[in-house]
């Protein structure tokens, strides 16, 4: 009869107490707070800023074929969850450590100590959202006449994403090198993704009409 192994399930509880009491002395949760209180946000504006970019992409049919199409759509929902799990856990973050309200988390401009700001991210946030919901229930929308009411409310994307950057940039600490230059990239690739965009438009027209 063969021997039954040992195994090693017994000591795995253990093996994480250990591992998580030598991360709180070793100050990992200290770090990975700070790093949150301040890098969530950034996250945030970098993963839905992608999303812009890649949304671009998959409206080109100048150098996409349909399947590149269809990746680049992809790639573009998938940013626009991981966009939204950074800007929620953003959200919990700021309140958990008293930087804003609740009320002023939820209602637009009605923080006491900078309701501009805060208010330009919270309004940005529901934008976002709105702009997710009408992305995920765009077969809502495939009637005859209701196309450019999904476009118009897809396009709330770009005062959103302006209104973040404003809000990133402004609402708290003077922002470190690294995230200055991360929204001076994302300012970058969306100007030059919608100059692109905007010079292949008569292009794609001529080309409809022959």
């Amino acid at each position: 009869m063969p021997q039954s192994r040992p195994s090693a399930r017994p000591a795995l509880p253990a093996a994480i107490l250990l591992f998580l009491a030598v991360a709180a002395r070793s100050g990992v949760a200290e770090r990975a707070r700070e790093f949150l209180d301040f890098g969530a946000g950034v996250l945030a504006l970098v993963s839905l800023t992608s999303t812009v970019l890649w949304g671009l992409a998959a409206t080109d049919r100048r150098l996409l074929g349909s399947a590149h199409r269809l990746l680049a759509q992809g790639v573009h929902r998938g940013l626009a969850v991981a966009g939204l799990g950074f800007l929620a856990l953003h959200v919990w973050v700021k309140i958990a450590e008293d930087r804003t309200s609740t009320t002023a988390a939820a209602v637009p401009f009605t923080d006491s100590g900078h309701p501009l700001l805060i208010g330009l991210g919270t309004l940005a946030g529901y934008l976002f959202v709105a702009v997710a919901v009408t992305g995920a229930v765009r077969s809502a929308f495939s009637g005859v006449g209701r196309s450019g009411r999904w476009r118009a409310l897809h396009m709330a994307a770009y005062p959103a994403w302006g209104a973040a950057l404003v809000h990133g940039l402004h609402a708290g600490r003077p922002a470190a090198g690294w995230a200055t230059a991360g929204y001076a990239l994302c300012v970058g690739g969306v100007g030059a993704a919608l100059t692109l965009r905007w010079r292949s438009r008569p292009r794609e027209a001529r080309g409809a009409r022959r």
